[in-house]
């Protein structure tokens, strides 16, 4: 089966096509550039880049893919969580689009997409999630089945690297640039806090660490030192508590996904640990259209039917409720 997949949870366009497991095409169109003056996202401009691009987008997909309109199966897009105006630009162009071709259509939870692309992974796995917008980690027992283990407190892993990038001059998105700058620093020479360490559950916090740049940046401190230091932090504080879920509910494999999961650092970092990780290429690692095919066409081969019409954007969308059950330690 062929899919076509939208994603328009933020900032950037993203069209993409798969069959079974295999991208045939993965078109992005990025809106750094409009947004980067603002030092983040401002959603009515997202929202109108994503409506004047997303015909195009969809065209360039397709010729990639070396395929028409009629031979699509299926056509899904990300119904949340995300800005909702940038969400219904593709939800709303992917049902028209299904409902043209007569195909079905597959909304698809943001999250969940981000998941699939890192590949075929048997469960039961540990899915880290950690991006612009979100940093949890869950437990997959099974397929289709999370249960939340623990999320940020405060800002997301993503969302603290653009804050501490702007507090340097570096500009947006934060994350590359840091990790650029801090190739050239001491790691060691700042002396960040490593956030939640010692706890006992599995949450994670990121926003004091902006208080500290700040403070440390005052003190005089190298910048290329002091994004050394703050990118081995979260990195340790995301292996930290990855690590000790995983010997606490016996898991070996571990699912990374989002942008963050495009940190040389953190690939490294886990990799170390013994576990059997599993990550998505870098051009699948940040939000595209090509996850969101792989997403839907995952549901198809577990029997879910195709989504209703009537199916809302939805800026808040839980993928899971936390498992009070659960005995951390």
């Amino acid at each position: 089966m062929i899919a076509l997949g939208i994603d328009t949870s933020c900032d950037d366009t993203g069209v993409g096509v798969a069959r079974d497991g295999e991208v045939l095409a993965n078109v992005v169109a990025s809106q750094t550039a409009l947004h980067a003056e603002f030092g983040g996202v401002v959603p009515e401009y997202a929202s109108r880049e994503h409506t004047r691009v997303i015909d195009r987008l969809v065209a360039r997909a397709l010729e990639e893919a070396g395929i028409g309109p009629k031979d699509l199966d299926l056509v899904a897009a990300t119904y949340g969580p995300g800005l909702v105006g940038p969400l219904l630009v593709g939800l709303s162009y992917a049902k028209g689009l299904a409902l043209g071709l007569g195909v079905p259509f597959y909304g698809i939870h943001h999250l969940e997409a981000h998941l699939a692309a890192a590949g075929a992974v048997e469960p039961p796995y540990l899915a880290l999630l950690a991006s612009g917008g979100h940093t949890h980690l869950f437990d997959v027992p099974k397929e289709g089945e999370y249960r939340l283990l623990g999320a940020t407190r405060d800002d997301a892993a993503g969302e603290a690297f653009d804050k501490v990038a702007r507090l340097l001059g570096l500009g947006y998105p934060g994350g590359p640039r840091i990790a650029e700058l801090a190739k050239k620093g001491d790691d060691r020479a700042v002396p960040f806090p490593v956030p939640m360490k010692g706890q006992k559950g599995y949450d994670f916090s990121f926003s004091g660490l902006k208080t500290a740049a700040a403070r440390f940046l005052e003190k005089g401190y190298k910048k290329e030192d002091l994004a050394a230091s703050f990118e081995r932090v979260v990195v340790e504080s995301l292996v930290d508590t990855v690590s000790r879920a995983a010997r606490a509910l016996g898991r070996k494999r571990v699912v990374v996904a989002g942008g963050v999961a495009a940190n040389e650092r953190l690939r490294r970092r886990l990799e170390e640990t013994g576990l059997e990780l599993f990550l998505p290429p870098p051009e699948l690692a940040t939000d595209n259209g090509a996850m969101v095919a792989l997403a839907a066409l995952k549901r198809i081969r577990r029997g879910e039917p195709p989504s209703p019409w009537t199916l809302e954007a939805k800026p808040y969308a839980p993928l899971a409720e936390a498992s009070h059950a659960l005995d951390v330690e």
